[in-house]
């Protein structure tokens, strides 16, 4: 077997949680599964898994339409790790819960169809059946402001896709892990940030977050910034089209991350 197959490659795909969150996220994939790693991931603020999506002045595409999937088809079989997130934001594009969990299904078989150990996390509803409809009026109309769902509408739609999820993972023996209530504060969606390395390390970890490995270090500030402002291979800012080459960054140690 080649070097490159002996590699443990992670796909991580998410939105806000995972951008947020990513550099904890590439610390604890180090230390869970030594390295070098690859990461793969298509995540951003306010992504969307089915269709472009925009976030002040840049917009990406779907996860299912970008880079990603090319690059992972040409690349040599080996021991894939998948992380499919932040299940949620159609819904405030207006998607049904049905259309949402058909794209997380493609994902799900995609990523199957290479051999990939997946795991998928549900959704906070801890936390959001705890909104109060002033809060959930303003988060839609600062982050999502062409959504008119009032909160009664939006529950309802997150209630049956939380459900739909359970129901994909259950049919597609997936690991699915249950995000925690303790996780959350004020905002209802977004993990606190002294919580990212416990929260992260448990949902890589799975079933065997009962004995976890040691505690991930938390990253340096410098390399969580740079990933935080890596560029992914495609994007549009102020409507212009924008393309970075892969992969956005490599350690000292051969450790590389692709973003799209």
């Amino acid at each position: 077997m080649s070097a490159e197959a002996e590699r443990t490659t992670l796909v991580a795909l998410g939105a806000s949680n995972l951008t947020r969150g990513f550099a904890t996220v590439v610390s604890a994939a180090r230390r869970v599964w030594g390295e070098p790693i690859d990461i793969l991931a298509a995540l951003g603020h306010g992504r969307s898994y089915g269709m472009r999506s925009h976030f002040l002045l840049r917009g990406l595409p779907g996860i299912l339409d970008c880079g990603l999937w090319r690059e992972l088809a040409a690349r040599p079989r080996g021991h894939l790790q998948a992380l499919i997130t932040d299940i949620g934001n159609d819904i405030l594009y207006g998607a049904t819960p049905d259309a949402v969990l058909s794209w997380v299904s493609e994902c799900v078989a995609r990523l199957q169809a290479l051999g990939a150990d997946i795991t998928i996390t549900d959704l906070p509803l801890h936390s959001i059946r705890r909104l109060k409809s002033a809060r959930y009026l303003l988060v839609r109309s600062i982050l999502f402001p062409a959504c008119r769902l009032d909160l009664t509408e939006a529950l309802a739609r997150c209630e049956a896709l939380d459900a739909g999820v359970a129901q994909v993972a259950r049919a597609a023996n997936l690991k699915l892990v249950r995000l925690r209530p303790a996780w959350y504060g004020a905002d209802p969606i977004h993990v606190r940030a002294r919580f990212w390395s416990t929260a992260w390390q448990e949902i890589l970890l799975g079933d065997s977050a009962a004995s976890p490995a040691p505690q991930a270090p938390a990253p340096q500030p410098i390399s969580a910034l740079r990933l935080y402002l890596a560029a992914p291979q495609q994007r549009w800012l102020l409507g212009l089209e924008r393309g970075c080459r892969q992969p956005a960054i490599e350690t000292e140690a051969g450790t590389r991350v692709w973003l799209y």
